[in-house]
């Protein structure tokens, strides 16, 4: 865990810098965002930003952003100046701590950051096969080729060998090919020189020298280029860099590790990836396998994310009622381990008790699963609200047949366009919220930025939006 302390914040900073450090943190410390950028660049490296209100919060997370620093920032500031901290989080802040700092808050946000909470939470004898392989294979520096369909927790995986890895004490370095521009990942792996091309105004370190004596973790390779493809071979093969604009080869010491959610086999006969990289990346295969194979990890996953997410919105424990677990238990999860902790995390914000029920529970983007063997939950599931219903129908989640759905649950549907049925979903979901887009966010399973930023649509083509409300409107 790496943080970055950015300004005076009044002498508060060493206090909170020792309490970070006796926390396990490795902590820097800089009096500016240029500073700070600079740092970033020469690969410094961070987890977590943490910066004084005073400066301007809103200017360094445009800056990140600008130079695709994907790093979390926590404003600070003495006192508990409420102005400063609306600025702050309206900036882009994930959150405000108050100094003089307290112990167990500044905890808590390092342990959020760290993630040491996604442990890998599973008993099933398929997925015990493949821990047992991770764990054997964790100490070496072979390369490793994570593959399984998406949501199954691919860089969790990535993350498990890296702690149980003899570098684990060194930097753990994701990449995500799929989510970079093509003109841009080159800069991004390798790094760049000051004005290598245009924009790049100093030199930039690359993911390869930040990760040096640790782990990089490629996420989706399988979308990279073919081009970059024969640079990343080389790199892999010599550990050996080359910077874009840069003259001098760059020694690193790295292990690799890789994901896809793709036959990668097949992707090389087909031509679309180079064989030679594959062969060169599985040295060792882990195939994780989708939750659906793992039948007694759902109910173990559920209670796990029933317990975080109550803890995570302040609320009391909540745990699955065994009717909610029978219609977990029959779902199909296309989604995987990803859409269980939605669903779970939507769950508890809408359960009236302290035991979920099936009202509570909205599966979403299912294919249809057999009956189960118990009783049908239809009469269970047809006491939620319309809205509910009308959400779990159209994604599917409530398909005709199985447990839990309307008869005929999608036929209304036939006909309307995808991008009609999800609009009217949003903004159902939004005046059931009365116009909380926080609420309403978690409820639906999209970050608030998406949640806006189809708003904005809707208001573009003249569609009514029902006003901010709630927590939403104080900060509007």
């Amino acid at each position: 865990m790496r943080l970055l302390i950015v300004g005076t914040l009044e002498g508060y900073i060493s206090a909170a810098g020792k309490i970070a450090l006796q926390k396990g943190a490795k902590v820097a410390h800089t009096d500016s965002i240029d500073g700070a950028m600079t740092a970033l660049r020469s690969g410094q490296g961070a987890d977590l930003v943490m910066v004084d209100v005073k400066l301007d919060v809103g200017l360094l997370i445009e800056a990140l952003k600008a130079e695709r620093f994907a790093v979390p920032v926590v404003a600070c500031g003495v006192g508990t100046d409420a102005q400063s901290a609306v600025k702050a989080i309206r900036a882009g802040a994930k959150e405000y701590i108050p100094l003089p700092p307290d112990a167990a808050l500044i905890a808590a946000v390092l342990e959020a950051v760290a993630e040491e909470s996604h442990a890998m939470v599973s008993h099933d004898p398929a997925m015990a096969v493949t821990l047992r392989m991770a764990e054997q294979i964790a100490p070496s520096d072979a390369s490793v080729l994570i593959t399984g369909e998406s949501g199954t927790g691919k860089e969790l995986m990535a993350r498990f060998i890296h702690r149980k890895s003899r570098r684990a004490n060194g930097p753990f370095i994701s990449v995500n090919c799929a989510a970079i521009p093509e003109n841009l990942l080159e800069s991004e792996l390798f790094g760049h020189e000051k004005g290598a091309f245009t924009g790049a105004v100093s030199r930039r370190i690359g993911k390869f020298e930040e990760a040096n004596g640790g782990t990089l973790l490629l996420d989706e390779i399988s979308e990279m280029d073919l081009r970059l493809q024969a640079k990343l071979l080389r790199a892999i093969q010599e550990r050996v860099i080359d910077r874009v604009g840069g003259s001098q080869p760059v020694k690193v010491d790295i292990r690799i590790l890789a994901t896809s959610n793709r036959d990668m086999l097949a992707e090389a006969k087909a031509g679309k990836f180079r064989e030679d990289l594959y062969f060169r990346l599985n040295v060792v295969n882990l195939a994780l396998p989708p939750l659906r194979e793992r039948p007694q990890d759902i109910a173990l996953l559920a209670q796990h994310f029933a317990r975080k997410y109550s803890e995570a919105n302040g609320l009391p424990e909540r745990s699955v009622g065994p009717a909610a677990m029978a219609m977990l238990q029959a779902h199909y999860w296309r989604g995987n381990v990803r859409e269980l902790e939605n669903t779970l995390h939507r769950a508890v914000l809408l359960s009236r008790g302290t035991e979920i029920g099936p009202e509570a529970v909205l599966l979403t983007g299912a294919e249809p699963a057999p009956p189960p063997a118990a009783p049908t939950l239809a009469p269970a599931a047809a006491r939620a609200s319309a809205t509910y219903a009308g959400a779990a129908a159209a994604y599917g989640g409530a398909a005709p047949g199985h447990a839990g759905a309307p008869a005929g649950g999608t036929q209304a549907l036939v006909g309307r366009t995808v991008a009609e049925v999800e609009r009217d979903l949003i903004l159902d979901t939004l005046r059931h919220t009365l116009g909380n887009r926080t609420h309403a966010a978690n409820i639906l399973g999209i970050s608030i930025r998406t949640l806006r930023n189809k708003l904005k649509e809707y208001s573009d083509d003249g569609i009514p939006v029902p006003p901010a409300g709630g927590l939403d409107a104080a900060t509007a």
